[in-house]
């Protein structure tokens, strides 16, 4: 069993930062990619930022150059530093993990949301 255990959500002013960190902790060979996903009322969820085990990145177009997504292996912890926050970033922010219970045999984990509030 895996759990992912999301922190750092919260309200803040137009323009301010947040700091979200989700760490991965349970049984398990690996993990692969790890990313953050976000869904505001009314809307589908959507892909905010991703990272490889290797550290490449990829980001939504709304977020980049203000978000900035990075991990510690060594941790098992996927952490997202957003900046230059917008009322339109407010949002429930998931976590997720591509992990490998074994070897050969992946799946994706998900945590239970953290909301974020951003005021104008």
């Amino acid at each position: 069993q895996v759990q992912l255990v999301e922190s750092g959500g919260g309200l803040v002013q137009a323009g301010g930062s947040l700091r979200l960190s989700c760490a991965a902790s349970g049984i398990f060979f690996s993990i692969n990619g790890m990313g953050w996903y976000r869904q505001a009322p009314g809307k589908q969820r959507e892909l905010v930022a991703d990272i490889t085990r290797g550290d490449s990145t990829n980001y939504a177009d709304s977020v980049k150059g203000r978000f900035t997504i990075s991990r510690n292996n060594a941790k098992n912890t996927v952490y997202l530093q957003m900046n230059s926050l917008k009322p339109e970033d407010t949002a429930v922010y998931y976590c997720y993990a591509d992990v490998y219970m074994t070897r050969s045999s992946n799946r994706n984990s998900w945590g239970q949301g953290t909301q974020v509030t951003v005021s104008s």
